[in-house]
């Protein structure tokens, strides 16, 4: 397996959702990516607060007690896998401990599991931190993919489960699909939306004569 090109590797970075984006677990998004490499690529919504739930309500479901008055920890909509599972995104006053937790950048750090919860409402926990319930995530390989095939080669099609953004993956695919893909490989190619639909539509009627 090659190397991720460190030129374009998107660890630490932000995606953001284009205008018009129709998902509505994507619309507005601004997703940070913990992990960014050839064989997965892993990110977190951080601007998608969860209102029907908080902090403390999450505590008293775990059964985790709380002394004093632990810091008003942001709960958000982390993204649509495994929304079961909490993330921490925090700052590195608080080491990453563990296989669930990982050194994000020189900023940050994930954590997975339930101690840093528990240190949180002991107020022994990072001084900067918020709780994402799911994540969004890209299959091996995915990603590079998508970003060094030559926009005159690219095409987009409705029948392409595991090209289609998640909440739609493995399911039946529809036209509508297609722009919301294209809105993404423009964020990720850094190319405009309009210029990739349009020889996107150009590369297809070429392949198929019409």
């Amino acid at each position: 397996m090659a190397m991720p090109d460190l030129d374009h590797d998107l660890t630490g970075k932000l995606l953001i959702a284009m205008p018009g984006m129709e998902d509505p677990r994507f619309a507005g998004a601004v997703i940070f990516l913990c992990v960014h490499s050839p064989t997965q690529s892993m990110g977190l919504i951080i601007n998608k607060p969860m209102e029907e739930i908080t902090f403390a309500d999450l505590m008293a479901q775990l059964e985790i007690p709380k002394r004093g008055t632990p810091p008003a920890t942001p709960v958000c909509f982390g993204g649509p896998v495994e929304m079961r599972r909490g993330f921490v995104l925090h700052s590195l006053d608080y080491p990453p401990r563990g296989e669930d937790a990982l050194r994000v950048d020189h900023r940050f750090a994930m954590t997975g599991t339930l101690d840093i919860l528990e240190d949180i409402a002991g107020g022994r926990g990072p001084q900067r931190a918020l709780l994402a319930l799911g994540y969004a995530g890209w299959g091996e390989g995915q990603l590079e993919a998508a970003r060094a095939v030559p926009l005159e080669k690219l095409l987009l099609e409705t029948d392409a489960p595991y090209l289609t953004p998640e909440p739609f993956r493995v399911k039946v695919c529809e036209p509508k699909h297609v722009s919301v893909t294209a809105e993404f490989l423009s964020k990720l190619r850094s190319e405009d939306f309009y210029k990739l639909a349009r020889q996107t539509t150009i590369n297809a009627h070429t392949l198929l004569g019409i």
